[in-house]
């Protein structure tokens, strides 16, 4: 299956970080997103990446304006019909995405493959709304994408081998790693361990055990990990976290997996984490 185009939907963290891997990769891009304000954004976001590249020595003023020669931005969803893969990184909601899904079936051709960045959503009910279930696949990148190396590639029910195969040749030429997550579970493989890491860790700190900071303090320099669960968790978003343990806890049905107080109250009064917000755990508490 030749890729040569790559369409990238929301112009978020995670989207911009693909469309840059993949436009460094040689792929053409079509960066794709509701707001004109956020594709502008994102463009100048990976532009302030580049020159950094270029200021260690690590890029030529060259390669970097054929980098962004590359990315192709559109505010219409009609943009990506040319695409050979679509990824969706849009708002970690399983309605949201199955209604982009169905859209991106009825839009692009029939061997195009469809890619959902989800964290935790089930690919097989996602693909359930296409017609096209053998070329719907999970394609869980992690952040920031620049640098994590890996890539959980996570077949539905009906998802081919085919499919599987083009995508783990696109993750080798973005110089990534790729794992197969087999059996379509929630949480997949990364989010099954992390996630009751994040859920204990504030159980701890709801009971009067320990502070955040000692917390993540006992995680890094006991267990050398290289930030704490408190610390990551603002880093990539505490309403992500909690969204994906809503979502762990309807499907398993278990307590086990249900979002502590000390979450949905951070996700309620809007203190959502998050590198650039300012809150989060370590915005003042």
């Amino acid at each position: 299956m030749d890729i040569r185009i790559i369409g990238v939907v929301g112009a978020g963290a995670m989207g911009t970080g693909i469309a840059q891997v993949a436009a460094q990769a040689g792929y053409e891009v079509i960066l794709n997103d509701v707001s004109a304000q956020a594709l502008q954004r994102s463009v100048e976001s990976i532009t302030v990446v580049l020159d950094k590249l270029i200021a260690k020595g690590k890029m030529t003023e060259t390669v970097k304006q054929s980098i962004l020669a590359k990315i192709q931005t559109s505010t219409e969803v009609d943009g990506l019909a040319k695409a050979n893969l679509v990824i969706e990184a849009i708002i970690e909601k399983f309605d949201a995405k199955c209604e982009l899904l169905k859209k991106l079936d009825e839009i692009c051709p029939a061997n195009t493959i469809i890619a959902s960045n989800t964290s935790t959503m089930s690919i097989t009910k996602m693909a359930t709304v296409t017609q096209r279930q053998d070329k719907v696949v999970g394609m869980h990148f992690f952040n920031p994408v620049p640098v994590m190396r890996l890539v959980e590639l996570i077949r539905g029910y009906n998802t081919s081998d085919e499919t599987i195969a083009a995508l783990q040749q696109v993750v080798r030429a973005m110089g990534k790693e790729s794992i197969e997550v087999k059996k379509d579970t929630p949480g997949f493989v990364v989010n099954r361990l992390m996630l009751p890491q994040f859920r204990e860790a504030c159980l701890v700190y709801e009971e009067g055990i320990a502070s955040v900071e000692d917390i993540d303090k006992a995680i890094t320099l006991g267990l050398n990990y290289p930030m704490g669960p408190f610390t990551l968790m603002d880093y990539t978003g505490i309403d992500i976290s909690y969204h994906s343990l809503e979502y762990l806890y309807s499907e398993f049905a278990q307590t086990n997996w249900a979002p502590p107080v000390a979450m949905k109250r951070m996700v309620n009064a809007g203190r959502l984490g998050k590198k650039t917000s300012g809150k989060g755990w370590y915005g003042g508490k």
